[in-house]
């Protein structure tokens, strides 16, 4: 007796649909969780009535995956191409470990051939547009809505005293410079902003920075991250390649200076230790290179333009010292 063909089709569709449904539900506890640490300074564990606490961060975090690898999912469904469901990737809510935003992103993957470069360029291009859309939208309601310094003095009561943070571990996220804009534009110059040493009591403006972060990591225009795609859909294979060289080189530079201010106690304006690393994976997991496709095709004037905003984006976005302790 054979399987009825429907059923088969049935089963893998109630199969993504529960992987889609089971990956959401544990990166949405373990962003809440996250957000209570982020927002508190307090470690766990935490009361029902904590983790509410946690929500506007966890769902601003889920907000942002969801609109970037939604932007992918659609414009390859437009496209007739076959892809997943969002694969949201949690992370462990492990207090050990200082740095933990809850989630290492969210991904999705194309199950059919894509035919050319046209195409790719789509896919690739609505994922990080879509997804900085959502981060513009919850950046601008965290500075429009920032609270008074009597928040954070609920946090930290000794805040102004002169021996606040003496002997202990610092850590200090880097501005894009979108943030410095968007600042600009919407705090007053008598209104208390926080310093960036503290940026991460509030969740909005946390939650806005980790997605301008992750975008900027998949911008950049190496084998088959978004940026990858975009520069590779615009530009072909031989300015894809020297495009991935450049980025690799100035992450190695600036992952080199990290580590000598690291280890050498230099003092050197910027570099992260972290940016060796991600050259790492992008060099022996996701490839320098960029795959094939079947035709190429010179793209119109709103695909090019389309691909400049992303590039754009990508400046907005990126930070050469994303974590300082």
């Amino acid at each position: 007796m054979y399987a009825n063909p429907n059923y088969k089709e049935l089963k893998k569709f109630i199969v993504a649909y529960l992987i889609f449904l089971t990956l959401l539900i544990i990166t949405f506890i373990t962003t809440t969780i996250a957000g209570v640490f982020w927002t508190t300074g307090q470690p766990g564990p935490y009361s029902f009535g904590q983790l509410i606490i946690g929500l506007p961060y966890s769902l601003s975090i889920l907000f942002i995956l969801s609109a970037h690898e939604f932007g992918h999912y659609f414009a390859a469904k437009y496209h007739k191409v076959a892809a997943t469901l969002p694969y949201y990737i949690p992370f462990p809510p492990l207090m050990d470990l200082f740095i933990n935003f809850g989630t290492m992103g969210a991904v999705i993957k194309t199950k059919t051939e894509i035919p050319d470069n046209k195409v790719m360029f789509d896919i690739g291009v609505w994922g990080p547009l879509s997804g900085f859309i959502a981060c513009m939208i919850v950046l601008v309601y965290g500075f429009t809505h920032l609270p008074a310094v009597d928040y954070l003095l609920s946090i930290h009561p000794d805040f102004f005293s002169p021996d606040y943070g003496k002997g202990a571990l610092e850590m200090e996220f880097g501005s894009p410079l979108l943030l410095i804009l968007l600042k600009d534009i919407f705090v007053n110059s008598n209104q208390f902003f926080p310093p960036m040493s503290e940026i991460y009591h509030y969740p909005y403006l946390c939650a806005g920075w980790f997605g301008l972060f992750m975008t900027s990591m998949n911008m950049l225009p190496v084998g088959q991250l978004d940026g990858g795609h975009i520069v590779f859909g615009m530009y072909g294979h031989r300015k894809h390649e020297l495009a991935a060289k450049v980025s690799m080189a100035f992450l190695l530079i600036i992952g080199i200076i990290g580590a000598l201010n690291y280890f050498l106690k230099m003092t050197l304006p910027f570099g992260w230790m972290g940016w060796l690393l991600w050259a790492a994976i992008l060099f022996f997991v996701i490839k320098i290179k960029h795959p094939p496709v079947a035709e190429f095709i010179p793209l119109d004037r709103k695909r090019k333009i389309l691909g400049w905003i992303a590039i754009i984006i990508l400046f907005l976005s990126f930070i050469p010292t994303p974590i300082n302790m």
